[in-house]
């Protein structure tokens, strides 16, 4: 191997080790993070299920899912759903 080869060799190396370091070390950009309140987490939670109950909706109109499945399925969502609601509710009026 020539000179400039083993160079080279020797720089990507460098590189490869350099930005594998650089993609796993932790950030430092610690910031201050804003903790969630269990009620934030219930609203963002009913969110998502609503949001699934319309794709569900729309994948059933489209043919994807049986009346069965698709009665499964919308039961389960609609009872997770009304537990969150049921939580929400329950945590709105006990906080003052």
């Amino acid at each position: 191997m020539t000179s400039y080869q083993i160079s080279v060799y020797i720089f990507a190396s460098l590189f490869a080790a350099a930005l594998f370091v650089w993609m796993f070390l932790p950030s430092r950009d610690r910031g201050e993070s804003v903790e969630k309140t269990r009620l934030a987490y219930l609203y963002e939670r009913k969110d998502v299920v609503y949001e699934n109950l319309r794709d569900l909706n729309f994948e059933h109109k489209s043919g994807k899912f049986s009346e069965a499945d698709f009665a499964s399925m919308r039961n389960s969502m609609e009872a997770e759903a009304a537990r969150i609601l049921a939580e929400i509710e329950k945590l709105e009026t006990a906080t003052p």
